[in-house]
């Protein structure tokens, strides 16, 4: 099922006040790696929240899925990749040393290459 090039992108716009459409973009990206695809998750807006150490993603969990917490965990243990608009991290005026391990910033450009890379985007 797996060529060498399948990628997949998910970009997250909706933050922790929407629960259920801020976990499902992880799920989706579980089950995409479980199928071997590598995923990158790009978080931007106000989704840039989900990856503050101690923050918004500890708190999120929408009945009948797992929570966020949990499924960004297993995200990053099986080296997904998530990026972070570095505009939107500076205007919520988020530090680098404030963002969990694995969490890589990124501007414009390095979205885009993700995007044109990718077989696949998918947007929540």
């Amino acid at each position: 099922m797996n060529e060498e090039n399948e990628k997949l992108v998910i970009i997250i716009t909706t933050g922790p006040d929407n629960q259920e459409k801020a976990t499902l973009p992880f799920v989706m990206a579980t089950a995409a790696q479980a199928m071997d695809i590598e995923v990158t998750i790009i978080l931007q807006g106000a989704a840039v929240a989900l990856a503050k150490k101690g923050g918004c993603a500890e708190n999120v969990h929408s009945p009948g899925l797992m929570p966020l917490k949990e499924l960004m965990d297993t995200f990053l243990e099986l080296e997904g990749k998530l990026l972070l608009c570095s505009p939107c991290i500076n205007e919520r005026q988020i530090k680098e040393s404030e963002l969990i391990e694995g969490s890589e910033i990124g501007a414009a450009g390095s979205v885009i290459t993700e995007v044109m890379e990718a077989k696949a985007v998918l947007n929540y």
